[in-house]
Formats: C-alpha cells, sequence, structure tokens
C-alpha cells in the first residue's frame, strides 16, 4: 500500500437539504480484502442492491436499519454485521445523525458460499471480542507496512466468523504446537527484512493460517507480526546507534518507510528513531 493509498478515493458532498456525504475507499494488498469502505452519511439512504462480495460491517457513530431477505436489521456499536453475497439489502440512517461506518469486503477465500444461509439467518452478531478484532484489522489495513498484521488478524476474524455461523462445529481451545510454532519463527527469521504473507507462510510450513497463528502466539506470548516488527526494530536500533539516519534505516531492515519505523520504533522504545540515534542510548 502506497500512501494512504495510491487507489484510495474520497468524496465529501453537502446537498442543499443538508445531507452530508463523505466516503474513503480503497484496496489493499491483504489477501481476501476486495475494497475497504468508510463512509459517514447522515441522511442518505441507499436502494436495494446486491454485492458479489462478503459485507463485514460496523458502525462507530449512530446506526443503520437495512431489509435482508426482507426482514428488518439495525447495527447498534457493539455489533459486527456480515451480509453474504448476491442477497439483496438496502440501508438508511436510523439516528437523527445519520452513522459512520467502517466496511470490508471479503472474497469466498475467506468466507464460503456454504455460510451464506446462516448469515442470511443471523446476520448481526452480538460478539465484543469480535467487534475489537474488527476495529483493529481497520487500523492496520490504514497504515501501509503492516499486511502481515492485518492478514493475521483477518484470519482471527474469518475463523470466529465461522465458528459463530456454524456453532456445532465449536472448537477445541488452543491447540499447542510447539514444533510449528518454532518453524514459522525459524522462517520469520529468516525473512526479517524482506518479510512474508501469512498465506505464503501457511504454504512453507505447512498448515492452516489460523492455526499457524495461534499456535505461535500460544508458544511464544506474541503475535507472527509482532516478534517480526520486534526483530526490525532491534535491528534498527543497532544501526541508528552506529549513526545512520532513521530514512537509511527505514529501507534496509524493512519497514515500508520513515514514518512506519518511526511508529513501531516509538512503541517498542519509547522514543523516536531520532531521538534514540543522538540520546547516547545508555540502555
Amino acid at each position: 500500500m502506497a500512501g494512504q493509498h495510491s487507489d484510495e478515493r474520497k468524496d465529501r458532498r453537502k446537498d442543499p437539504r443538508g445531507d452530508r456525504r463523505s466516503v474513503s475507499a480503497w484496496r489493499p494488498r491483504v489477501p481476501g480484502v476486495v475494497e475497504v469502505f468508510h463512509a459517514h452519511y447522515t441522511e442518505y439512504a441507499y436502494p436495494m442492491h446486491v454485492h458479489d462480495a462478503w459485507t463485514l460491517l460496523i458502525v462507530d457513530d449512530g446506526a443503520v436499519r437495512y431489509d435482508l431477505d426482507r426482514h428488518e436489521h439495525g447495527t447498534p456499536h457493539d455489533t459486527v454485521s456480515l451480509l453474504p453475497p448476491h442477497v439483496p439489502h438496502n440501508g438508511s440512517p436510523a439516528t437523527p445523525d445519520g452513522f459512520r461506518k467502517r466496511v470490508l469486503y471479503l472474497d469466498a477465500s475467506r468466507l464460503g458460499d456454504e455460510l451464506i444461509g446462516a448469515a442470511v439467518d443471523a446476520p448481526d452478531v452480538r460478539d465484543p471480542v469480535l467487534r475489537r478484532r474488527v476495529g483493529q484489522l481497520h487500523a492496520a489495513l490504514a497504515l501501509p507496512g503492516d499486511e502481515l498484521e492485518a492478514e493475521s488478524r483477518l484470519t482471527l476474524i474469518g475463523d470466529r466468523l465461522r465458528t459463530r455461523l456454524r456453532p456445532r462445529e465449536g472448537t477445541d481451545g488452543v491447540r499447542r504446537d510447539p514444533v510449528l510454532a518454532r518453524r514459522l519463527r525459524e522462517l520469520l527469521d529468516e525473512r526479517v527484512v524482506a518479510g512474508i504473507a501469512l498465506e505464503e507462510a501457511a504454504t512453507l510450513v505447512p498448515a492452516h493460517p489460523a492455526h499457524l497463528v495461534r499456535a505461535f502466539s500460544g508458544a511464544y506470548g506474541i503475535a507472527p507480526h509482532q516478534y517480526l516488527m520486534s526483530r526490525r526494530v532491534d535491528r534498527a536500533r543497532r544501526l541508528l546507534l552506529a549513526g545512520r539516519s532513521p530514512a537509511d534505516v527505514a529501507g534496509v531492515t524493512g519497514f515500508y518507510d520513515q514514518a512506519h519505523l518511526t511508529r513501531h520504533f516509538k512503541r517498542l522504545v519509547g522514543v523516536t528513531p531520532g531521538r534514540y540515534r543522538t540520546s547516547g542510548a545508555r540502555s
């Protein structure tokens, strides 16, 4: 992803009746995500329509009412709504000030057509953990260079959605798999600078992506993307202390750009790379 983002489209309008509309849309470099769509509407109501992708929706302010398969539904703040492909739906504000929403459109590689019936029956999921994870995913998708984090979060979200839609299958909790975790750690160590997509890692190990993330987190107490960023920051520290500039260090340690380095460096070290470089760094 370049900037936020090379193919992003923004539109802000106000019609004579006072209707305000603001939208932002882009397609990230994360497999399975067709589009990210953020919107703020005050009065606009969209008519019946269909998508060829799954619609994963959260509302940050206000609420939306919509019809799906001739049944009315709503989206309060603590709800995650999952609208299946090929099923008509509409939408309109359910509060006087309209609504602000964040939407992901996902293809069948993330959620299969066999789940459409269950999603039609119960499209609104009240699950605080799922709601928080979807919000975290949107945050990762907005930041260039954090594709591994976004892909990992999306994998766990898809797994949780499938469990909710097929509750009888259930889960047996986290299965410990230290051998698998070690293999992924070795792979991440080999790809500190180049990085690796979760789908590629799952093919090379091999394992299901969701199981791979859970096994690694269970073994090391840290998610794969956090481990990778920690290794990159460690390399950056050594290079900064050797006198290299933050911009130069970002390029040779695998960060998207200097801003990407600064964000993760400050999160882990507590200061910016520039301050660290000039401080004497007695640590």
